[in-house]
């Protein structure tokens, strides 16, 4: 069933009409919609005014069908583009991207191929980079159009885009999850607040939660949620999205800090499978640690490998699940596994830390410079008496300080379903591979602070960060498998190919520019074949 849906541009004030068609989605087994524009609304005659339909032309003055002719000569660089054509294609962008924005998908990835090879460059030198590239769209995309296509990004075709990709991944892979924080000058934005910000910046901020393959190491979902929320809190939400969006055999990787009673019983009542670090705080730690610390350091448990010694305890948890609709509470036991660590390497960095805090303390404490965040640490480890004649005297509470050295260079994993303690922790050190790619969102992609003064812009310039950031972790994995890290940064493996040319002249095949063996072969190890041309 067709209707006509009108949607005003925020930015601009244009009212534009869309035919809308409704069907029915057997698989979802819901209702959805597809958007056709059609039009603007004349602001006097309230008439619908088309759109303009781009055709090409053909000889005989006809209009056909297929690519649009080269109309003037041009010449442009074409080994990079090219390359990111290629990745779109194999790992399915390309067609995730045209299914979910059929309008606007050569434009998403332009955009996103600019934010990669000028990296920290703002959207306003868009234009030169595109005049000078061979690229998706093809043409240049002004500040005002880039505003409004990030405003059109809407929530729907995000989910969609999330689905198709999350339906890409294997569904053996566990999944390393994580939160950064991004700071903010804008008081604009509603999810801006003060919080736990994890690049040490006084400023406001909003907090951005990525979920990572660890096997494909491609993302293929985000959310942004709002600065003060820790991120023990954010499990919940993402294990209801991880349904929404109908991702089966989930299995999640966490640090310690989403560890907490509720996320555990919410996994398992979820049936995911999962391994997270645990403060040598809780009580399972400690009675674990407690029971092996005497044989911990048998040659038995040493692994050559890491450098470490490993041993894993399977112990019960007591699962809990509240059920309203009984009017009851479901207790019970349920496997896991206690994996635990000890590091002589860390050991050693432990130690100096500590020494290093009590140093800190203790001179602030001296001076009567106390810092209200550490108030906890100064009562846990001194003891401070005060007096007008002999004025601030510390003590050091040894005991305190012995029980911490005593637990130098420990450390604890805790599984549900992984009973190998190197598997684990192999698993686990992957989950850096997060981390990195908040790297590169922070820097390559110039996100570190925000600079968009709408939540429309905001939306839809993250997505378009996220659409990059898939083409850097694909590019990342290629270089870590082929080895190619220890002769390229990832700034100089895209210039190699950056500086290959295309040729353009009305009527005739592409020309492609001279091209080494060193870059045919870098193609290959992209998992790109090179064009026809370059061969």
């Amino acid at each position: 069933m067709a209707a006509i849906v009108y949607q005003t541009s925020k930015k601009t004030g244009v009212t534009y009409a869309y035919e809308s068609v409704s069907f029915w989605d057997k698989k979802k087994k819901q209702s959805r919609a597809k958007r056709k524009l059609i039009g603007r609304i004349d602001p006097e005659t309230k008439q619908i005014v088309p759109t303009k339909k781009r055709k090409s032309i053909s000889s005989d003055g006809k209009a056909k069908r297929g690519v649009i002719p080269i109309t003037k000569i041009a010449r442009t660089y074409y080994g990079a583009t090219y390359l990111f054509d290629g990745i779109a294609k194999s790992i399915g962008i390309a067609d995730d991207l045209k299914t979910c924005f059929p309008d606007s998908y050569k434009q998403l990835l332009s955009l996103a191929y600019y934010l990669i090879l000028e990296d920290k460059n703002p959207l306003s030198r868009f234009p030169r980079w595109s005049a000078m590239h061979k690229h998706p769209y093809g043409k240049d995309i002004p500040s005002q159009r880039s505003s409004e296509l990030f405003a059109s990004i809407s929530e729907e075709d995000r989910q969609h885009f999330f689905r198709l990709q999350g339906k890409r991944r294997t569904e053996k892979e566990y999944l390393a999850y994580d939160t950064t924080s991004i700071s903010s000058y804008s008081k604009c934005l509603k999810q801006v607040r003060y919080g736990m910000n994890k690049d040490h910046d006084p400023l406001e901020q909003i907090n951005l939660a990525l979920l990572f393959g660890q096997t494909s190491k491609l993302p293929f979902y985000y959310r942004k949620l709002a600065g003060n929320i820790p991120d023990v809190k954010t499990i919940k939400k993402l294990l209801a999205d991880i349904r929404t969006l109908g991702y089966e055999k989930v299995k999640l990787v966490l640090d310690r800090g989403f560890y907490s009673t509720d996320n555990i019983n919410d996994m398992y009542k979820n049936h995911l499978k999962f391994l997270i670090a645990g403060k040598q705080s809780l009580k399972i730690v400690r009675d674990g640690l407690n029971s092996i610390r005497d044989t911990m350091r048998s040659w038995t448990n040493y692994n050559s490998v890491y450098g470490l010694y490993a041993q894993t305890l399977p112990i019960s948890w007591s699962y809990s699940q509240n059920r309203p609709y009984k009017k009851e509470t479901l207790k019970e036991d349920r496997r896991m596994y206690l994996h635990i660590y000890y590091s002589p390497e860390r050991a050693l960095e432990d130690e100096k830390s500590l020494n290093h805090l009590l140093t800190s303390l203790q001179d602030e404490l001296e001076s009567n410079q106390r810092n209200p965040d550490h108030e906890k640490q100064y009562g846990k480890y001194f003891i401070t008496n005060s007096t007008p004649v002999r004025g601030i005297k510390v003590i050091a509470k040894e005991e305190a300080i012995a029980e911490a050295k005593n637990n130098y260079g420990y450390f604890a994993l805790i599984s549900n379903e992984i009973k190998d303690p190197i598997e684990a922790l192999e698993i686990y050190r992957n989950k850096d591979l997060v981390e990195k790619a908040f790297d590169n969102l922070k820097e390559r992609l110039n996100l570190r602070r925000l600079a968009v003064s709408s939540e429309q812009s905001l939306d839809g310039k993250l997505f378009v960060e996220f659409i990059a950031l898939i083409f850097l972790s694909y590019i990342k994995k290629k270089m870590q498998d082929k080895n190619l890290l220890k002769d390229y940064t990832m700034h100089e493996l895209l210039d190699e190919f950056d500086i290959i040319e295309c040729f353009e002249i009305p009527g005739q095949k592409i020309q492609i520019g001279e091209i080494t063996n060193r870059q045919k072969d870098l193609y290959a190890q992209m998992g790109i074949n090179a064009p026809a041309s370059l061969q």
